[in-house]
C-alpha cells in the first residue's frame, strides 16, 4: 500500500470517529484553531498530518492516539 492509500485510509477512520461522535468539522476545526478546509484536507486524505495533529485530534474525539490511527493496511 502507498503513502496516498495509507493518508485516504487515514483520513477515512478520522471522519468515521468524527461523524461517529456527532461533531462537525467547523467544531472540531475551531477547537483545534483551524480552518474547516484543513479538517476536510485531513479527512479526504490530502495532506499527511504531523505527529501533534494527530495526537490533538485524537484529544477532541475523546480516544487513544492508538484507535485514531486503527487502520486496515496490505
Amino acid at each position: 500500500m502507498n503513502e496516498e492509500e495509507l493518508l485516504w485510509k487515514l483520513g477515512q477512520r478520522i471522519k468515521h470517529l468524527r461523524e461517529s461522535k456527532k461533531i462537525t468539522q467547523e467544531t472540531i476545526a475551531f477547537n483545534l484553531d483551524t480552518d474547516r478546509a484543513n479538517i476536510s484536507r485531513l479527512e479526504s486524505g490530502r495532506v499527511n498530518p504531523k505527529f501533534t495533529t494527530l495526537v490533538n485530534v485524537a484529544k477532541e474525539l475523546e480516544v487513544s492516539l492508538q484507535k485514531l490511527i486503527d487502520i486496515e493496511y496490505d
